[in-house]
């Protein structure tokens, strides 16, 4: 698969704090590709690198064969991007909003009153092009925002957070818009986000935390390898039972927000074991396939959103 994004030991402080550190990727066409991670991980910094916010600091980064660095401009033209904070005036109509981020874009007349009813239909927007963006809900007004992002005929949308603050239902919609753009102009999308189902939605994914690359590649192959279930055990005074489960059972235990963590091939095999060994300490029991935040514990001793903002 050709790539649309080479992306090499990328660096990036602010000050003395250092944000990313030696980040390498790349991004196929026609891919839906996640920066996943807590707060703090570094995604809304590569945000702002790739869509041309921030400058690069040490290392290169190549996008539709042009380098970032030297032809910011012509990279420009060729994305779209929408932003976590919204960009909509909430006074105007939905269609004069899509005009006046048009004529920033060089178009007028005809070809762009054709853009913006093509943009409308596809994202099922035609019945409300008439309505003030401030009487839409939250999940309308971001598929106003993509619609934005769509007027230049972008072959790449760079979108950061962008289903923060909607309802799982308007979030679930808005995916699909992101899938059917995908499907249908063979787009490329680049999305940051914290929610980890919205990874689980991705071609492939890069993992991120403290600013640095912790996973990267398809979510279900992620996930493979940590192979088989994850059994968390509630139980009283973990700490001290922990080594005991170790011994007693021949399995590697971690304790991960105050449970105990195991990660095996037919972990429910343990569960009679466990209840046997130690019926006054269990205070619960929970067996399930590995999920992503499984995977980024794998990878860094802890829980996806203990990190805080």
């Amino acid at each position: 698969m050709e790539n649309l994004i080479d992306v090499e030991n990328l660096t990036y402080q602010y000050g003395t704090k250092v944000a990313l550190m030696g980040l390498t990727f790349s991004v196929g066409r026609a891919e839906i590709f996640g920066f996943l991670g807590p707060n703090g991980g570094g995604k809304t910094t590569t945000f702002k690198i790739l869509s041309t916010l921030f400058s690069c600091q040490p290392g290169q980064v190549k996008m539709f064969g042009m380098d970032l660095a030297k032809d910011k401009i012509a990279i420009r033209r060729k994305m779209g991007v929408v932003f976590q904070l919204p960009a909509l005036d909430k006074k105007l109509k939905v269609r004069e909003n899509l005009e006046h981020q048009g004529h920033l874009y060089g178009l007028l007349g005809k070809e762009l009153q054709v853009r913006i009813d093509r943009d409308l239909e596809r994202l099922g927007l035609k019945d409300r092009a008439k309505d003030k963006v401030e009487t839409l809900s939250g999940g309308l007004q971001r598929r106003v925002e993509l619609a934005k992002a769509l007027l230049n005929n972008p072959e790449l949308m760079i979108l950061d957070e962008p289903s923060t603050g909607l309802d799982p239902a308007a979030r679930k919609e808005f995916w699909g818009n992101l899938e059917n753009l995908r499907k249908s102009q063979g787009m490329t999308v680049l999305v940051t986000t914290h929610y980890l189902e919205e990874g689980d939605r991705c071609d492939r994914l890069l993992i991120l935390d403290q600013g640095q690359k912790v996973a990267l590649g398809n979510p279900d192959q992620l996930k493979a390898e940590i192979g088989g279930e994850v059994l968390r055990v509630g139980m009283r005074n973990p700490d001290e039972l922990m080594p005991q489960i170790t011994q007693k059972l021949k399995v590697k235990t971690l304790l991960v927000g105050g449970l105990v963590q195991i990660e095996e091939a037919k972990a429910h095999n343990l569960v009679g074991p466990l209840l046997e060994a130690f019926p006054e300490q269990i205070l619960s029991l929970t067996l399930g396939p590995p999920t992503l935040e499984d995977v980024f514990i794998h990878k860094t001793g802890r829980r996806f959103l203990e990190e805080k903002e």
